[in-house]
C-alpha cells in the first residue's frame, strides 16, 4: 500500500486585526505559496496573488512564491497573515514610465520651448556644443534604458505597488527636468578646463555605459531558462563583466560611473546632486542585495564588496 497523504489546513487571518479571512481545507503538502495565493484569490477576487502579501508572521518578510507548504516552521494547522499590497503594476512597464518621461522632458528644455525660458529662446540652439553632447548623451542614456528594459531585463518580481511608481517618476522626472534647465539655460556656461575635460568625461561615459549594458546582460544570462532562483553571477569572456570579481553589483558602478562623467561633462551642480543621490541610494540596494548573497552562498567570494571595490 501507498503511503498516506497528510492533508494541510490552512487559515489566513489579516496582518492588523487577526480576523479569519479564509480557511483553506485539504492543501496538499507540497502546494506552494503561489498555489496557496491562488486559492486566497477565488475567495476574494478583488485581491489578485500580485495584491497578495502572504506571510508568518504579521510584521515579517512576504513569502516567496516558490517555497512549499510542507517546508514552511507550521504544523499541518497553519496560520498564515495576509497584507494588502495595493493596486499594482508590472515591472516592464513601470521602467517604460520612469524612464521615457526624462527622455523626453530633456527635449522640452533642449529646444527651449517658449514657456520654459520665454519667447525670445523660442526653438534657439546654445552656442556650446557641450549642450548638444550632453542632450545625446542623456537621451542615450534613457533610450539604452528603455532598451533593455524590453529586451534583456528578466524580473524575479512581476509588479511594483503603484505608490511607489508614482514617487519614482516624480524622482526621475522632477530631477531630468532640474537637469535640463540648467544645462541648456541661455546663461549656461560650459567646462572650466574646456575640450579637454569632456573628452575624458565622454570617454568616460562611454565606457561606464558599455560595462552597465555588460553587466544587465550578464545578469539576464543567469535566468535565461525563466528560473527565478537566486544564483551567483561571474565574470565572463566580456572584459567589463571582469569588475565580478571585486564587488557583487558592478551595473551599480558602472551607473554611478556614467553620472560622475555626466557631472564631468556639463560641469553642473544639480547634475552633481542627482549624481550623489544616485550613489547614496545604489549603494543601500547593493548592500542589501551584496549581504542576502552571503547569507544565501556559504562559497560566495569572499574578496567582493557592494559597490566600490575594496572599500564598499
Amino acid at each position: 500500500m501507498g503511503s498516506r497523504v497528510t492533508f494541510f489546513e490552512v487559515e489566513i487571518l489579516d496582518w492588523k486585526t487577526k480576523q479569519q479571512l479564509c480557511f483553506l481545507d485539504k492543501v496538499e503538502p507540497h502546494a506552494t505559496i503561489s498555489d496557496i495565493r491562488l486559492m486566497f484569490h477565488k475567495s476574494y477576487p478583488q485581491w489578485y496573488p500580485a495584491r497578495q502579501s502572504i506571510r508568518l508572521d504579521p510584521k515579517g518578510k512576504s513569502l516567496r512564491d516558490e517555497e512549499i507548504l510542507q517546508h514552511l516552521p507550521v504544523g499541518t494547522t497553519a496560520t498564515l497573515y495576509f497584507k494588502d499590497l495595493g493596486p499594482q503594476i508590472g515591472w516592464t512597464m513601470v521602467f517604460l514610465t520612469e524612464y521615457a518621461g526624462p527622455l523626453f522632458i530633456y527635449f522640452l528644455f533642449y529646444f527651449r520651448m517658449p514657456f520654459v525660458y520665454g519667447l525670445d529662446d523660442k526653438l534657439t540652439s546654445s552656442p556650446h556644443p557641450v549642450v548638444n553632447l550632453a542632450c545625446i548623451c542623456h537621451s542615450f542614456h534613457y533610450i539604452k534604458r528603455l532598451i533593455e528594459t524590453i529586451f534583456v531585463h528578466r524580473f524575479s518580481h512581476g509588479t511594483m505597488p503603484l505608490r511607489s511608481i508614482i514617487k519614482n517618476c516624480f524622482y526621475y522626472w522632477g530631477f531630468a527636468a532640474w537637469l535640463a534647465y540648467y544645462i541648456n539655460h541661455p546663461l549656461y556656461t560650459p567646462p572650466s578646463y574646456g575640450q579637454k575635460q569632456i573628452n575624458f568625461a565622454v570617454i568616460m561615459f562611454l565606457i561606464c555605459e558599455a560595462g552597465n549594458f555588460s553587466i544587465h546582460v550578464a545578469l539576464s544570462d543567469l535566468r535565461r531558462d525563466g528560473s527565478k532562483i537566486r544564483k551567483i553571477p561571474y565574470p565572463t569572456k566580456n572584459p567589463f563583466t571582469w569588475l565580478f570579481f571585486f564587488v557583487t553589483c558592478p551595473n551599480y558602478t558602472y551607473e554611478v560611473g556614467a553620472w560622475i562623467s555626466f557631472t564631468i561633462m556639463t560641469q553642473c551642480v544639480p547634475v552633481g546632486l542627482f549624481t550623489f543621490l544616485c550613489f547614496i541610494q545604489m549603494t543601500v540596494w547593493a548592500k542589501d542585495k551584496h549581504y542576502t548573497y552571503v547569507r544565501e552562498f556559504k562559497d560566495y567570494p569572499s574578496l567582493r564588496m557592494p559597490i566600490i571595490p575594496f572599500l564598499l
